[in-house]
């Protein structure tokens, strides 16, 4: 015989707050997975030459009549820093996205093709690590629901726990790998990409903040399932000894 289950309302808590950072953990990856702001910054690009009556500060007014001459153009790019403009771009695992002068709106280009060759081989294996790393969450908040809703046996629930506390554990290392992957592919295309795409200046962006957030609540989630997991174990532990202590007792003197 089984001993008594250990009490309802902890397994519940413990349950769900693994379930609620799971959950969350999900959510943040999906959302930092399908934006474009892992990094963002600035590149400094020469004004163009204002067309027609177009004024203001992002182009440049040559009124000269050589202005078509190849020596004045050289020369005006390289009078100083007030010649140049500073666009606003953002970047993420599918795609890098700049602003427009003297215009509204991005133009958008896909990061893959912007990845030096060499380092394209590492981006995939991030872009498939990440895509594991969401199945393995969506694995594991459906295992933890119907270990939550699950009622008629504690050792059934035991076994979902302990395969959820595992599935959890190994989609939080797909992620911090892919996250980590993701990073040296961005500084190597930053060193080595395009001349017309490279940053002047840039940072880390909030949908990166937001990965390794859902990482860190991935990686609390396994913790909570297996300290749940070990606690129901040590639990039954300690209720058979007694019951095996209490059985010895009952055996020596037994009750005329």
């Amino acid at each position: 015989r089984m001993p008594a289950s250990v009490p309802e309302a902890d397994n519940r808590h413990r349950a769900s707050a693994a379930f609620s950072l799971s959950f969350l953990s999900l959510v943040f990856s999906i959302t930092a997975f399908s934006s474009s702001y892992w990094c963002e910054g600035t590149r400094k690009v020469a004004k163009p030459f204002c067309k027609g009556d177009t004024k203001g500060d992002l182009c440049i007014r040559f009124n000269s009549p050589d202005g078509n001459n190849s020596q004045a153009v050289q020369y005006i790019w390289e009078t100083g820093d007030d010649k140049y403009v500073e666009k606003k771009f953002h970047a993420g695992i599918w795609y890098s996205c700049e602003e427009m002068i003297n215009e509204k709106g991005e133009k958008c280009r896909s990061f893959i093709s912007l990845t030096p060759a060499s380092d394209r081989g590492v981006l995939w294996l991030s872009i498939v690590a990440e895509l594991l790393y969401v199945i393995l969450l969506l694995i594991g908040n459906i295992l933890m629901t119907v270990e939550i809703c699950y009622f008629s046996s504690v050792i059934d629930g035991l076994k979902i726990n302990a395969f959820s506390a595992v599935v959890t554990v190994l989609a939080g290392l797909l992620g911090m790998v892919a996250h980590m992957m993701y990073t040296t592919v961005f500084q190597m295309t930053v060193n080595l990409g395009p001349e017309d795409w490279r940053p002047h200046t840039w940072d880390y962006g909030w949908s990166y903040c937001l990965a390794w957030t859902s990482f860190a609540c991935c990686m609390a989630a396994a913790v909570t399932t297996l300290n749940k997991y070990t606690k129901t174990i040590l639990e039954f532990k300690h209720k058979r000894k007694k019951l095996e202590r209490s059985l010895r007792i009952q055996y020596r003197f037994p009750d005329y």
